[in-house]
């Protein structure tokens, strides 16, 4: 990487997102805009720095996590490797999960990819399976199916299931996601079917009871007590993954009325979405809150409805609210600009149209040069420091084969 990444870049390349506008990045696109060689060298070296950071300069593992943890660096090293083949980064991808484990065991209560041991056993059969380690993949994946068994997972509301939460970071969903990504590495039944229908007919009851006092709304949940709409705690992150399995019709329906149903609550002057229910504050353009984790869920429900044009179009529509806000303050995937680059990414593997790729290198380019400089105190992890960035980069190599960690497959 070259030293402006890692220092975060000269004085005259050096700018303050709020310094530039989408009236500015339209015009200096063209100067904007690195080969995909540069940015391959510059994700290898992040890579090795997130990995210098996190794992070499360890004392201990105080967070086993893809979120914010070192399992996020392992997720890094996984990506590397599955874009350039330097077993390396198997090598130690598996060595960060080894120890994740140990961790997690001892301190993990959630059962998520993102946060909990679901992520942790998912990465590592994955790995394992990479390696040709058919014995610690069956053991990594039976020990996810037993997290499977923990009893809230497949309880609907009308069996008093409110003991765990329905989200991504922390919920029903979030585990979800983990038997999707060992289903897509490890091939469709990796995870059987009659333990997944359990827990996805559970989420389905309970949004239908959280919806109950909501007019024109078939799905609804609380997180802490709140209706969050966003990607991370929210609706659509929910949706999401409730968009990767196959539904029944009503189901089908219930899904798209909910998508209609958050579609009515964008803002009228911005475009943007609402962090929660009621919530006035037009403010969050991100991942985690606002139009960013919109336009990947419509993008993907655009895919799974393809003649619903309304689902297309209101993808578009949060993609252009991402651009028109331009760069915010931040560095990683759950609230920065790396995560905001995915947006476009999702909509240029809808369109096929060049803009969207064009706009996820113009964040991406920004990035080369004020990364560091942008990224909290020890800001190495995958959703809020610069494994995430690392990861953007990778992805630019072939952008019609991208994909937001732990979000997209």
């Amino acid at each position: 990487m070259t030293s402006s990444v890692v220092e975060g870049g000269s004085e005259k390349a050096k700018r303050e997102p709020s310094d530039l506008s989408t009236e500015s990045m339209n015009l200096t696109a063209e100067n904007l805009l690195l080969p995909c060689e540069t940015f391959l060298r510059a994700a290898s070296s992040l890579k090795d720095k997130v990995v210098e950071e996190t794992w070499n300069r360890r004392d201990q593992v105080v967070d086993p996590t893809v979120y914010s943890g070192l399992l996020g660096t392992a997720f890094t090293c996984l990506r590397s490797y599955q874009v350039t083949g330097c077993r390396n980064d198997l090598l130690l991808c598996r060595d960060i999960v080894d120890t994740c484990v140990t961790a997690a065991r001892a301190s993990l209560r959630h059962v998520t990819f993102l946060c909990g041991s679901g992520g942790v056993y998912a990465l590592g059969a994955v790995v394992a399976n990479y390696m040709g380690d058919l014995r610690k993949r069956d053991l990594f994946l039976a020990l996810f199916i037993e997290v499977a068994k923990e009893k809230a997972l497949p309880v609907g509301p009308e069996e008093g299931g409110f003991g765990m939460s329905y989200d991504l970071m922390y919920g029903r969903a979030g585990f979800l996601w983990g038997a999707l990504f060992l289903n897509k590495n490890l091939g469709e039944e990796a995870v059987p079917k009659d333990i997944l229908v359990p827990i996805i007919d559970a989420v389905l009851a309970g949004g239908r009871a959280g919806a109950s006092d909501i007019k024109d709304c078939p799905l609804m949940y609380r997180w802490h007590g709140t209706r969050y709409l966003g990607a991370a705690n929210g609706l659509a992150g929910i949706l999401h993954v409730l968009l990767h399995f196959p539904l029944s019709s009503e189901d089908a329906e219930d899904v798209k009325g909910t998508l209609r149903y958050l579609m009515s609550k964008r803002f009228p002057r911005s475009g943007n979405y609402p962090s929660s229910e009621g919530n006035p504050r037009d403010k969050l353009v991100q991942w985690s809150h606002g139009a960013t984790g919109m336009a990947i869920t419509l993008c993907k429900a655009a895919q799974v409805f393809p003649s619903d044009r309304e689902l297309r179009d209101a993808a578009i529509e949060a993609g252009e609210v991402v651009w028109k806000s331009g760069l915010v303050k931040k560095v990683g995937l759950a609230d920065g600009i790396s995560g905001n680059a995915y947006a476009f990414l999702s909509l240029y593997r809808l369109t096929k149209e060049s803009i969207y790729e064009e706009r996820a290198k113009s964040f991406a380019s920004f990035l080369y040069d004020n990364a560091k400089s942008l990224a909290p105190a020890n800001g190495y992890s995958l959703f809020q420091g610069l494994a995430g960035t690392a990861c953007l980069w990778f992805d630019l190599l072939q952008p019609q084969n991208s994909s937001f960690p732990g979000y997209e497959l």
